[in-house]
């Protein structure tokens, strides 16, 4: 799931026309002092947004090419350890993604991390996403087009 990251809206009051000179003097003040108050507050806040949606990395990959390839794009790969992978369907295909439970580090469970085969990705737009924490490689395939050459490989660092 992606999130999105929405811009604060920065507002100020209007001022008021007053009749003496000092007071409409001042309000000028007021206003740009209250503006600069809201704008720091709202850079610290995109700030922080920055730091967090920096520290959540991620790598999309393409099942099935622009032209209907049935691929991975692209088929090999390699990602941090904890680094979200995310898996995108291009096309209106039926995919999916299932790791290969003898091409796996060992201790780690290929059932756990897989979609299940007989679930698949439909629509166009579909994902999946899944975070490989345990260094080494991992092989991967598409069950319905497995035979027709559509797996790939990562290499978790």
């Amino acid at each position: 799931m992606m999130t999105s990251c929405l811009s604060p809206k920065l507002s100020h009051p209007t001022p008021k026309a007053t009749a003496t000179r000092l007071v409409a003097a001042r309000a000028p003040k007021l206003v740009v002092r209250a503006f600069a108050k809201g704008l720091a507050a709202a850079t610290a806040a995109l700030a922080v947004s920055a730091a967090v949606a920096g520290n959540a990395m991620a790598i999309q990959i393409t099942l099935g090419s622009d032209d209907g390839g049935l691929v991975f794009a692209p088929q090999n790969f390699e990602v941090a350890a904890g680094e979200k992978i995310i898996f995108f369907n291009n096309a209106g295909y039926p995919h999916n993604v299932v790791f290969d439970e003898d091409e796996v580090p060992a201790g780690v469970d290929a059932t756990k991390i897989s979609m299940p085969e007989e679930e698949l990705l439909n629509a166009k737009g579909d994902t999946y996403e899944v975070t490989l924490t345990e260094k080494g490689t991992y092989s991967f395939y598409c069950a319905p087009h497995q035979g027709a050459g559509m797996v790939g490989k990562v290499t978790v660092k």
